[in-house]
């Protein structure tokens, strides 16, 4: 019988390989996530951090190692379409030929317990995205942060345990960033969804998250509060890659705000 964890999803000692295990993508990680957390994990390219997600999601079956649900069942082999994630990607990854509306409905039309309230679903969510004037424009209509919008409500409207975020944002002008910021953590609070969020920026990783997981080579270097990161940084790795860029932003704002 499975047994219940604090978790709502918690990964142990994962490897991915590749070339016959000459290569190490992923070493060894573990990583646990209660229900309504938000975890962000950076690092820089080659760190393993989309491997990562992308274990997570069955786009890359792990070497070695399990994932484990809330409910306690091993789900390391189980297909995507059953582990009740959505994903987010930094290309959006919508239908070009379907309007927004359809994109949105589409993702609930393949669903039978929601097909009937389709079409209703979708257009909630879109008025709760703020598209509600956009629902039949196509995607090539809308500007890079309206295209987001739209993903995120085709992949909230399923109501996923998770949602996990592969640099949602990387594409976007800085202000569009730091509205589209906002908006996440107000869905966030509001619907109480758990996300796993990657991301190139240290100032949107610990704006963004209740826990910062710092990547590299492969390997998790330390997992903490965003607070405990700064206060106490793992070594001097972390306090180069994390520490030190943020000071230079945070004197960088203040030297533009005193010119």
């Amino acid at each position: 019988m499975a047994t219940s964890t604090n978790s709502l999803i918690r990964v142990t000692d994962v490897c991915k390989e590749y070339n016959g295990g000459s290569v190490h993508a992923l070493s060894h990680c573990n990583l646990s996530v209660k229900k309504g957390e938000v975890v962000a994990i950076i690092g820089p390219s080659g760190s393993g951090k989309s491997t990562l997600l992308r274990c997570l999601n069955l786009l890359e079956q792990p070497t070695s190692g399990t994932i484990v649900n809330g409910d306690g069942r091993d789900i390391t082999a189980w297909a995507p379409g059953d582990r009740n994630m959505g994903i987010v990607f930094q290309n959006y990854a919508l239908f070009e030929n379907m309007t927004v509306l359809g994109n949105v409905e589409y993702a609930l039309k393949i669903r039978k317990d929601r097909k009937a309230s389709a079409k209703a679903d979708a257009t909630e969510m879109l008025d709760i995205m703020g598209l509600s004037e956009h629902l039949n424009k196509k995607p090539r209509d809308l500007s890079g942060g309206q295209q987001q919008r739209v993903a995120i409500a085709r992949t909230l409207v399923l109501n996923p345990d998770i949602i996990l975020f592969d640099e949602p944002m990387s594409a976007l002008d800085v202000d569009t960033r730091i509205s589209l910021r906002r908006e996440i953590k107000d869905l966030q609070k509001r619907f109480g969804t758990t996300m796993i969020y990657i991301t190139h920026d240290q100032e949107e990783a610990f704006a963004m998250s209740d826990r910062v997981m710092i990547m590299d080579n492969a390997k998790l270097i330390q997992l903490d509060t965003p607070e405990n990161i700064v206060n106490d940084p793992a070594n001097d790795y972390v306090h180069r890659f994390v520490i030190d860029n943020l000071r230079a932003k945070v004197d960088s704002i203040k030297k533009y705000v005193r010119d």
